[in-house]
């Protein structure tokens, strides 16, 4: 018996000798045995399922970086053969192929178990409009599961699957993050092909993922990502980073901060600021109200027009197969004119430039997900207004092109869960993660509706796309140079020794003052080094900004790896002072202190 579907725990799991079939059959009884909380809309046969375990079989499981890890798809997102309904049956249509990130995640070895239920086309943040039934919370199911990928969410949190897709316009990824306990995912716009997606606002939409913990997140979105020339709205986004031991990051100003007199909620968003802080976190207040006035924009203004063009044709059709607050709200937007649209785009430029005002000065900014959380009833009798306060911290976020992360903070005192996001700029996805799996990590914060302590790899590993680059001197976190890796996206991995063949010297020159270290054949010392991963497409400027006598070669550590890192041309201790006795580069400056 699994105790665990996160994606570590499955591979351990696979290691020791478990095969896909144990595993899927077990999940199989799971979904069956699960109480009902309309998380699906279909599910895929035995057979079917079987079909994808017996392909995966004949492959090699160390080639395949999701190998055997099931996972559910919102229904609004194609998998081949499986009809796809956008919570409408009448809207229903049977794909031929799956959506350009399904397939990467199935060509993963990923196993789809079904479809799961939303908020009709993606609209709304609380789960209940579907004629599939009212998403109910993993944790009490007279509250709302949140939306609009409300069955995602909860496939995830009851264990069903490893993780599942959403999608996220206004906030349809994180919000039911929040709500269940769970990490989500807002990717950058384009980061992720929208290519065989039903479109809400088709300029906004993203792909989103939920996952037990932030490596799982960051694991599947390595698979998914990709320019997708079937995209029109793909795009090749360039890596964000910044120094996750020593960052910045901006809180609303207190009056901006609305939790609809949840005083569990607004308790609960003070600590995990707290935590961060002591995550070496610098706390800046900023003001938010540019933020609010864009996201005002996303349904008082001409933008729910864009989600009345992407199903034009049916709602003149067969206006009552809506479900009625779905109606409500995009049949109105035919009516809405070119000059409304322009004076919008217009008035959105301007908050824009607002808005980027504030990223210089901060690194990330942190938010509650949603203020509070409401019940299925509560919801029935306002739906409209409960469905925006939702939307307050959320609404913005696509609008300005930005990328966010829902993590779970705590619980309130009912056992309902709350949750926080980070928001970065666009690229910086890798960053949030990171920065997510640290403020997670803690003992507190549990994942999904199994409240077990987490099981998560303590140390970031180097991932696909990345290069191990060793450094011994200011580009270590806190000094000078640090921000040349960060800057490229770079991460920090550990901290470790090389092997003990080299002499470190303090080199002529500066500022910054450097050091050299200098691989010798007799008489060398362990020294104290940091390893770090940089994107690979950023080595060749980072190479061509060391000045000589230093460069880049491999560099022995103490376990034997060869990773690349900083040399020293062996000439340049003529001039140098020997300092290989402090052991490390920081222990020399604090000698100079």
């Amino acid at each position: 018996m699994m105790r665990s579907l996160a994606i570590h725990d499955l591979r351990a799991a696979y290691l020791a000798g478990a095969t896909p079939r144990t595993v899927i059959e077990e999940v199989l009884e799971r979904v069956i045995a699960a109480p009902e909380h309309n998380t699906w809309i279909s599910r895929l046969s035995l057979e079917q399922v079987m079909a994808y375990v017996d392909a995966l079989e004949r492959k090699d499981m160390k080639s395949l970086p999701l190998y055997g890890i099931p996972f559910a798809i919102k229904d609004n997102i194609d998998l081949a053969y499986i009809p796809t309904t956008a919570a409408c049956a009448e809207f229903a249509y049977k794909p031929v192929r799956s959506a350009t990130v399904v397939q990467k995640l199935i060509d993963a070895g990923a196993i789809p178990i079904g479809k799961t239920n939303l908020d009709q086309f993606a609209t709304g943040l609380v789960g209940t409009r579907s004629p599939f039934g009212a998403g109910r919370n993993s944790f009490n199911p007279d509250y709302i599961s949140g939306g609009s990928s409300a069955g995602s969410a909860t496939a995830v949190a009851l264990g069903l699957v490893s993780f599942s897709l959403g999608t996220d316009t206004a906030g349809s990824g994180r919000v039911p993050a929040a709500f269940n306990n769970l990490i989500g995912l807002k990717p950058s716009c384009g980061l992720l092909s929208t290519a065989g997606v039903v479109p809400a606002c088709r300029t906004l939409d993203c792909v989103s993922i939920f996952a037990l913990t932030a490596t799982d997140a960051a694991q599947v979105l390595r698979v998914a990502e990709g320019f997708d020339a079937e995209d029109d709205y793909s795009r090749r986004i360039e890596r964000r980073g910044f120094n996750a031991d020593a960052f910045r990051f901006g809180v609303p100003k207190t009056i901006q901060l609305e939790f609809f007199g949840d005083r569990d909620a607004a308790a609960l968003f003070e600590k995990m600021a707290q935590h961060i802080e002591s995550q070496g976190g610098a706390r800046i207040e900023i003001d938010l109200e540019p933020f609010l006035n864009t996201a005002r924009l996303l349904y008082e203004g001409p933008w729910v027009a864009e989600r009345y063009t992407a199903i034009a044709d049916f709602v003149r059709k067969q206006p009552q197969a809506l479900h009625p607050v779905t109606r409500q709200i995009i049949e109105p937007a035919a009516t809405r004119t070119a000059e409304e649209a322009f004076t919008s785009q217009y008035r959105l430029q301007s908050l824009r430039r607002q808005c980027a005002l504030v990223w210089q000065s901060i690194d990330v900014m942190l938010t509650p997900t949603a203020g509070t959380i409401y019940t299925i009833d509560e919801v029935t009798a306002d739906p409209i207004r409960l469905n925006s306060n939702l939307g307050y911290y959320t609404n913005f976020v696509n609008l300005l092109d930005l990328a966010a992360v829902a993590v779970p903070a705590g619980f309130r005192s009912d056992g309902m869960p709350f949750g926080v996001t980070l928001t970065g700029q666009s690229g910086s996805d890798e960053a949030l993660l990171r920065l997510a799996h640290r403020v997670h990590r803690s003992d507190e914060f549990k994942v999904g509706h199994d409240i077990r302590a987490m099981k998560v790899v303590e140390s970031p590993q180097i991932v696909a796309g990345f290069l191990s680059v060793v450094v011994c001197g200011a580009h270590m976190r806190g000094l000078p140079l640090n921000h040349q890796l960060t800057a490229r996206g770079g991460y920090f991995v550990r901290q470790t020794q090389s092997a003990p063949r080299y002499r470190l010297y303090a080199l002529p020159g500066g500022p910054p003052v450097r050091p050299g270290m200098i691989s010798v054949n007799e008489g060398g010392a362990a020294i104290d080094v940091e390893e770090w991963a940089i994107p690979v497409e950023q080595l060749g400027s980072f190479l061509a900004g060391i000045p000589a006598p230093l460069g880049l070669g491999r560099v022995q550590l103490q376990d034997g790896s060869q990773p690349i890192g900083f040399t020293c041309e062996a000439s340049a201790a003529a001039q140098a002072t020997d300092v290989t006795h402090f052991g490390g580069w920081r222990a020399y400056l604090a000698s100079l202190c």
